[in-house]
């Protein structure tokens, strides 16, 4: 996703053409200071037979000015303000789902490593806190090869982090990403990313296992193509004792935006029409079926369900349970 920063021109032309919403940055954002040391990195419950674990890899900013890009700028700041949501930059939480279910041990996305933002890039030493063997991982789910979710595949040295497990990732998403060409063909504020994702597909020792709509990766656990964000991107539905979960990865960002304004895009999502329809199709899912819902952005832990609304959707909160 675009990381580009408005300027501060831009900042006071959006003020001038919406000032009821030019208020102080403490009555915008709902954002509150963390306590010295930081705050817990992992959050762990039971899915029928399946131990889950939430762990992060930090977080990052977003310029807002990407959101919601095919709404009028009043709509847009309108409904920032009124969920308390700062109009400048957005809060950006990094969640990845570990799942423990039978003999496989899985992870969702490798992060951002140390090849990106300061900020983020913490996944590996989180895990260990969370007294998880990075060398016990079996398979690694790749949703797709933005830099948040594929540039901690490999350390400094080059070597991939998790050296003994299956790598898989989409067909679509692998071949668009290695097409070749490809980094001259993007606008320049995306060929680092286009030069990242090849770079980590393409790391010593690691073979790919390509995978289309219903993959399964291992006993309860499925691919669904979740096209839109990223031509190939996948997302993971863990299923067991009856109960499901999926990991959204990046097809759904905001739980408040993207819930109850579906079909509102942002400037990162490749295909936004793509990813607006991808949306709804898995929000009815979800609400039909009570499948739980994992969001790589949304507020930490990220874990909750999908509430119809009439034609739109409301995200709820799983209740932390100590």
């Amino acid at each position: 996703m675009s990381l580009l920063k408005p300027t501060r021109r831009d900042l006071l032309r959006l003020a001038a053409a919406a000032p009821a919403f030019a208020m102080p940055a403490a009555a915008r954002a709902a954002i509150l200071t963390p306590p010295d040391g930081g705050n817990a990195s992992q959050f762990r419950f039971t899915l029928g037979e399946a131990q889950v674990t939430i762990v992060s890899d930090g977080y990052f900013s977003v310029p807002m000015s990407g959101q919601a890009i095919n709404a009028s700028e009043a709509d847009r700041l309108s409904f920032l303000a009124e969920h308390y949501l700062d109009p400048e930059a957005g809060y950006s939480h990094t969640n990845h789902l570990y799942v423990e279910l039978g003999e496989a041990r899985v992870l969702v996305d490798v992060g951002s490593g140390s090849r990106w933002i300061d900020t983020a890039g913490q996944l590996t030493g989180n895990l260990e806190a969370a007294g998880i063997d990075p060398a016990g991982i079996t398979h690694v789910v790749i949703t797709h090869a933005h830099p948040d979710h594929i540039w901690g595949i490999r350390d400094d040295f080059d070597e991939p982090i998790f050296p003994d497990a299956e790598y898989i990732i989409g067909t679509h998403e692998y071949d668009w990403w290695m097409q070749d060409g490809l980094v001259d063909r993007v606008d320049p504020t995306r060929q680092q990313f286009v030069v990242g994702a090849v770079n980590s597909l393409q790391t010593d020792g690691l073979e790919w296992t390509l995978a289309q709509d219903g993959h399964v990766v291992a006993p309860g656990l499925r691919l669904v193509a979740t096209p839109g964000h990223t031509p190939g991107h996948m997302s993971l539905v863990v299923e067991s004792g009856g109960q499901q979960l999926m990991a959204l990865g990046d097809a759904m960002s905001n739980p408040l935006m993207n819930f109850a304004k579906p079909d509102w895009f942002n400037s990162f999502d490749h295909d936004g029409e793509r990813t607006a329809a991808t949306r709804r199709k898995l929000l009815d899912m979800a609400a039909a079926d009570r499948i739980a819902v994992l969001g790589y952005h949304f507020p930490f832990p990220g874990v909750g369900h999908v509430k119809p609304r009439g034609d739109v959707f409301e995200f709820i909160p799983a209740i932390w349970q100590f």
